[in-house]
């Protein structure tokens, strides 16, 4: 029963891109879409599980969650330039790469020179195999270029920000199913800020509603792993959640039928063996 409660964060956040990617619209369409999916699984949670949560902790849990959407929108817009299969395993890797050195010097992980050895080694591993994932044959279409990399590391920081909030002393006593409802909600509303400064007839489209069924798969995956990791111990949890790059990458490639060659496809294969491997090792620094 533990490892199928893992197996869902994995299999929400590695389907979430995909739903997204069929049901199309623009990335306003898609975030929206998120949000309001995520807030409905944050309120059906709430009425079940009943939860208490302080009104600083509530608030401060909103304005995270907003800020995350800064990370997402990044995600989307880069699933438009350079493909989902591009997209997700780089942004693991910007995501696992910073919250790492983010615990180390803020909040004292990898305490130990042993540690810091066996963590900076397993990230070069990360490192390397999004560099493979990265290698491209084609002159035009959806070719990975710097500014694009750079464009997803910088929106990146939204994530980082999301990842160790909970580490925040304000919010660390809380019931993690007690600060879950406010995430999502914080998540909505920026969703909605973002729709209302870049395009308001987004409100009109159907590709925005129909991309909540994206936000359930994400909001389900996101409550979950709450329980996954009460049941399997935090390190054992995130394990199992970077099945979710293989899900995202492959389903972008067979699902969303994003044209890779032989050789791409080889060297995708290959990355994604050493950021799943590199990811594991995380973990035993």
């Amino acid at each position: 029963m533990n490892i199928l409660i893992a197996l869902i964060p994995a299999l929400g956040w590695g389907f979430m891109p995909i739903i997204t990617g069929k049901v199309g619209g623009s990335p306003v369409n898609q975030m929206f879409g998120i949000g309001a999916g995520a807030t409905i699984v944050g309120l059906i949670s709430f009425l079940v599980t009943q939860p208490s949560v302080s009104a600083q902790a509530f608030w401060f849990s909103v304005l995270c969650g907003a800020l995350w959407t800064i990370g997402q929108i990044g995600q989307f817009i880069s699933f438009k330039r350079i493909g989902v299969s591009g997209t997700v395993p780089l942004s693991t890797v910007f995501q696992l790469v910073g919250n790492s050195v983010i615990g180390m010097l803020i909040f004292g992980d990898w305490a130990g020179a042993q540690a810091k050895i066996i963590g900076i080694i397993a990230l070069a591993i990360v490192v390397v195999g999004a560099l493979l994932t990265s290698v491209s044959d084609s002159t035009d279409g959806q070719k990975m270029q710097t500014k694009d990399a750079l464009f997803l590391l910088c929106t990146t920081v939204g994530f980082w920000i999301y990842s160790s909030f909970p580490n925040m002393p304000i919010v660390k006593s809380e019931s993690p199913t007690g600060i879950f409802l406010p995430e999502m909600l914080g998540i909505l509303l920026g969703s909605i800020i973002y729709a209302l400064f870049t395009d308001k007839n987004s409100f009109k489209q159907k590709e925005q509603y129909q991309n909540i069924i994206a936000g359930i798969a994400w909001g389900i995956a996101a409550f979950a792993y709450i329980f996954s990791a009460k049941a399997n111990g935090n390190t054992s949890a995130f394990i199992w959640t970077q099945l979710n790059v293989v899900i995202g990458t492959f389903g972008g490639i067979f699902v969303l039928h994003e044209r890779k060659s032989h050789r791409e496809l080889t060297f995708t294969i290959l990355g994604i063996v050493l950021i799943v491997v590199g990811s594991v090792a995380t973990s035993f620094a």
